[in-house]
């Protein structure tokens, strides 16, 4: 049986409250920001993860699904509309057929640097607002 939760104070309703009200702000000022570059806010994230998924330079659909915690079909059409906007490329995998990997193209590559630099200052500006993770820039 778990021990009742503390109660929550107003302290914490207003740490809660200022911690989605900064989030938010910074979900909205990366959408205009996508939206500047002629792509919507979801393509810059799957151009991201693409980028950043770790310990290469593409990610399975699959993959893909799982860090925009988004469905399998979804993100296989949001790939489709980035290839036709030449911002990927889709390839079957070498090692198993099954697979499709996501590959950036030389115009994604573009966009993504754009974007992530103006990112970067942005939650750098945040860090004092709230506790924003340690980045290495």
């Amino acid at each position: 049986m778990k021990p009742p939760a503390r109660s929550l104070t107003k302290a914490d309703f207003e740490q809660l409250s200022e911690f989605r009200y900064q989030m938010r702000r910074f979900e909205r000022f990366s959408e205009q920001a996508a939206q500047s570059e002629g792509i919507t806010p979801l393509q810059y994230l799957l151009l991201l993860h693409i980028k950043g998924y770790p310990e290469r330079d593409w990610a399975s659909v699959g993959e893909l699904a799982e860090r925009l915690q988004a469905q399998h079909h979804g993100v296989v059409a949001l790939v489709s509309r980035c290839e036709a906007l030449e911002l990927v490329r889709r390839k079957i995998s070498e090692t198993d057929r099954r697979q499709v990997e996501v590959h950036l193209l030389e115009a994604g590559e573009q966009v993504l640097s754009r974007l992530a630099a103006i990112h970067r200052t942005e939650l750098k500006s945040l860090k004092g607002t709230f506790n924003v993770p340690e980045i290495d820039w």
